[in-house]
C-alpha cells in the first residue's frame, strides 16, 4: 500500500480522528471508503448490498413516480394524511 500525506485544517483532522474512532477504524480506512464511494457514484454504479440484491425485483413500482413520491405517498397513507 502506498503512503499519502494530506494537509487539512486542524479542526477537520480532529473530526476525522473522532469519526474514525467512533466507527472503529482508522482515518486512512475512512478516507479510502469515502473516495471509493465518491468514485462509484461518479461512475453511476453503486454496489448493492446482499439484502438489496436478494430483494431486487420482488415488487413492481408504479411508473411515472419518483422514489421520493412513492415514499411520501406511503408515509401519508400510513399516518392517515391522505385525503
Amino acid at each position: 500500500m502506498k503512503k499519502l500525506t494530506l494537509n487539512a485544517d486542524p479542526e477537520v483532522i480532529e473530526q476525522a480522528k473522532r469519526l474514525a474512532e467512533e466507527s472503529g477504524t482508522s482515518v486512512s480506512a475512512l478516507f479510502e471508503r469515502y473516495i471509493r464511494t465518491l468514485a462509484r457514484r461518479r461512475h453511476g454504479r453503486q454496489e448493492l448490498g446482499p439484502i438489496t440484491r436478494q430483494l431486487s425485483g420482488v415488487i413492481a413500482l408504479p411508473r411515472g413516480k419518483s422514489d421520493r413520491e412513492i415514499i411520501a405517498d406511503a408515509l401519508a397513507e400510513k399516518y392517515g394524511m391522505k385525503s
